[in-house]
């Protein structure tokens, strides 16, 4: 990093991808400001040599770029209509929530009128590859501006994959839609083959060597049943109840372009019973105990 690519950036957001993201920046050298709902939660970034500021009028005031890492759209509007007044006019602003496709191009239009350079920038990955600073980075925005959010990309990610110039179409968002709609039936589809061994009295490991190397072989599937087979399901990399959000995501796009997406849809509920059953703020994997009652998900059984 030279000084002319350093940045002061206003992260909105401190959860698991967005407190990683900000100590990424300012391990980059960037200057960071950092706001969270829960102020507990965005604490201990001061030790990696954020700001933590206590509205997101302050995270934002003077930044070049405004990074946006919060639950879902609704959140992130409701927070940017209290923050955008007080930006920058010109700064970018970098909203990498995975919001629906509505979502999106009503951010773009209050990114207009606050005249904000508005990217739709979600990330592909999740905890570790965000600690390390190897997420994808999905982004849609304006040319004349990609000079200002590069540096920022270049510290959160390992690659960017511009996917167009209109924001406000949602081309990122699209394609973050369709790689986690793979992501949440590959986790389903683990977590039932699971619940079936088990119910079979089948061993998983002989599951697994049955397709060992083969074409039905991958390493999400080994990754994600090791979670629920050694119990390591918490901290998350990508919590219940965010996967459940994003399934749903996927169903209302479907649906708004006439595309039924079964699997999705039964994945949600399948979110839901888990969350319900109290494992909510657990990895996505734990949708494994949605296959049992109540009572066996209550006694924590796995394979």
């Amino acid at each position: 990093m030279t000084e002319s690519t350093l940045r002061t950036v206003g992260v909105l957001g401190t959860g698991i991808m967005g407190s990683a993201m900000a100590r990424n920046l300012v391990r980059a050298g960037h200057t960071v400001r950092v706001w969270n709902r829960t102020r507990a939660k965005a604490e201990p970034l001061a030790a990696d040599g954020a700001q933590v500021v206590g509205t997101p009028v302050e995270a934002v005031r003077d930044a070049d770029v405004v990074l946006t890492m919060l639950y879902d759209g609704g959140t992130v509007r409701e927070v940017m209509r209290e923050a955008a007044p007080a930006a920058r006019p010109g700064a970018a602003w970098v909203q990498s929530t995975t919001a629906g496709l509505e979502a999106v191009g009503e951010l773009a239009a209050l990114a207009r009128e606050h005249g904000l350079l508005f990217y739709d920038a979600p990330v592909l990955g999740t905890k570790q590859p965000a600690e390390a600073g190897q997420l994808t980075v999905l982004a849609a925005g304006p040319a004349e501006g990609r000079d200002a959010v590069a540096p920022v990309f270049d510290a959160v990610g390992a690659r960017t994959v511009w996917t167009g110039e209109d924001s406000a179409a949602a081309t990122a968002t699209r394609l973050k839609l369709v790689a986690n709609s793979w992501v949440i039936a590959a986790t389903a589809a683990t977590g039932e083959a699971l619940s079936l061994a088990k119910a079979l009295g089948v061993d998983p490991q002989g599951f697994f060597d049955l397709i060992a190397g083969g074409p039905l072989d991958m390493g999400y599937l080994h990754a994600k049943a090791g979670l629920i087979l050694d119990g390591r399901l918490t901290p998350p990399s990508f919590a219940v109840t965010t996967a459940e959000k994003d399934a749903r995501l996927i169903v209302e796009a479907g649906e708004r372009h006439g595309v039924r997406l079964d699997v999705a849809a039964a994945s949600a509920e399948r979110f839901a019973r888990a969350a319900a059953q109290g494992h909510a703020d657990e990895d996505m994997a734990a949708a494994y105990f949605a296959s049992f009652d109540d009572k066996a998900a209550e006694r924590s059984d796995r394979p």
